[in-house]
């Protein structure tokens, strides 16, 4: 039950961290390199959480 409950605070928090990314003035293609960061930390924590690291 843990698992699947840092599963969902992990993917919560990415995408709290993307809507975050979206309202602050930043450049288009800035935003598209912080979003695509924050996406691959987030498979890899989430991989984590499913022992595969």
């Amino acid at each position: 039950m843990s698992i699947l409950i840092s599963i969902l605070i992990t993917f919560l928090v990415v995408i709290l961290v993307l809507y975050l990314v979206n309202r602050l003035p930043l450049d288009a293609r800035a935003k598209q390199i912080v979003q695509a960061i924050v996406v691959i930390i987030g498979i890899l924590s989430l991989l984590r959480y499913l022992a595969v690291f």
